[in-house]
C-alpha cells in the first residue's frame, strides 16, 4: 500500500538549530514508519516548482508569508492538502498564513493560539497540538557536563535576540550569587558576552552545543530561566527543561501557564527584581518530580500520535 508523501518546507533547516528546525526532526522521524516524508530546505523550501515535482499529498509550510502564498496557489497546478502550524506566533504572521495561505487545517500550538486562530479562520479548521519533547531523551538521569562554574547554576537557552530576554536574566542572577551559563547563538551574542562578563565576572559563560549534547546540558543546570516576550509562540526549551527534572522561571502569560504549570514560578519580567526574586524563591522549593509530570504531557508519543491522525484523517478525505 502506498504511503501518503508529506512534505516540510524550511529554508533553515539543518542551518540553524530553534524551535522550528527541532520541531521538524523530530516530528518527521516520528512519522517516517508511517508516511513518506520529506524535507525542503534552503531555496527548495520556496521554490513551488519543487513541491510539485515531488507530487505531495500534504505540504506544511513553515516559514509563512509568500512561502505559504505559493503552497496555496500550487493547488491550482496540483492537487494536495496543506497544514500550516502557528510556529510563528500570535500576530500578523498567523493572520497571513489562515487567510492568505488557506490551509486546509492550522494548527495551534496552545489554547490561546486556537482562540485567537478562529477569529481569522473564516472555514479554515483549526485544531490545538502543541509542540513536543521527547521524554525518552530528555531525561535527569545520564552525563552532564562540567561548565567550570560555582554552583549553583542557572542555564538559559535561546537564540541571542531581545526577544529572549538574556540581558534581563544576567542583570536578574547579577543580584545573586548564583552562576549562569548561556547557550545559544545570535546578533547579540558579543555584546551579551561583554555584558555578562561586566556583571558576573567568573560567574558567568555563554557558548552553544549541538542539539544531540542538550540533554546533558540541561542535566548539568540546577535551574532553568528565560524571561522571552509574551509573543512568543511556545518555547520547546521549557519543556526540555522540564523533562529533564529543572524547575523553570518564565514570563507569566497564557501560554506559558500552558506550557509550565506547577513546573515552575511564572513573572512579570519587566522589573529585574521580579525575576531575582523567584530565582531565589525557586531554590527554597522542593520541586519533587512537578516539572517532570508537566513535562509528560507534552511526551512525542502523544504528540506524534495527534499528527499522526491528523495527516491520516486528510489522507482519507
Amino acid at each position: 500500500m502506498k504511503k501518503g508523501k508529506i512534505i516540510f518546507l524550511n529554508r533553515y533547516q539543518d542551518k540553524m538549530v530553534r524551535g522550528a528546525e527541532t520541531f521538524i526532526a523530530d516530528l518527521s522521524n516520528r512519522l517516517e514508519g508511517s508516511f513518506d516524508i520529506k524535507i525542503l530546505s534552503g531555496q527548495d523550501a520556496d521554490s513551488l516548482n519543487k513541491v510539485i515535482e515531488e507530487n505531495p499529498d500534504i505540504v506544511v509550510p513553515m516559514n509563512g508569508r509568500l512561502q505559504s502564498l505559493k503552497v496555496f496557489l500550487g493547488r491550482f497546478r496540483r492537487k494536495y492538502k496543506i497544514v500550516s502550524i502557528g510556529q510563528s506566533g500570535i500576530g500578523r504572521d498567523l493572520i497571513w498564513n489562515i487567510v492568505i495561505g488557506r490551509p486546509n487545517v492550522f494548527v495551534a500550538l496552545t489554547s490561546e493560539m486556537e482562540s485567537w486562530a478562529k477569529r481569522w479562520s473564516w472555514g479554515v479548521k483549526i485544531i490545538t497540538i502543541p509542540n513536543g519533547v521527547d521524554t525518552t531523551k530528555f531525561i535527569p538521569k545520564g552525563g552532564k557536563i562540567d561548565f567550570g562554574l560555582k554552583r549553583p547554576v542557572i542555564l538559559s537557552v535561546g537564540a541571542l535576540v531581545e526577544e529572549k530576554g538574556h540581558k534581563k536574566t544576567i542583570e536578574a542572577v547579577s543580584e545573586t550569587n548564583y552562576s549562569l551559563i548561556i547557550v545559544g547563538q545570535g546578533p547579540l551574542e558579543e555584546s551579551l558576552r561583554s555584558f555578562g562578563r561586566k556583571k558576573l565576572g567568573d560567574r558567568f559563560k555563554l557558548t552553544s552545543f549541538s542539539h544531540q549534547s542538550m540533554p546533558d546540558v540541561y542535566r548539568s543546570a540546577d535551574l532553568f530561566v528565560l524571561p522571552s516576550w509574551g509573543r512568543e509562540a511556545f518555547g520547546i526549551v521549557y519543556i526540555e527543561a522540564l523533562a529533564s527534572g529543572l524547575p523553570v522561571v518564565a514570563t507569566r502569560d497564557s501560554t506559558r501557564k500552558e506550557i509550565v504549570g506547577e513546573g515552575g514560578i511564572l513573572i512579570n519580567p519587566d522589573k529585574i527584581e521580579n525575576i531575582s526574586r523567584a530565582i531565589s524563591a525557586a531554590f527554597k522549593v522542593d520541586w519533587g518530580n512537578k516539572p517532570l509530570i508537566q513535562a509528560e504531557k507534552f511526551s512525542w508519543k502523544i504528540i506524534g500520535q495527534k499528527y499522526s491522525d491528523l495527516f491520516n484523517s486528510l489522507l482519507e478525505e
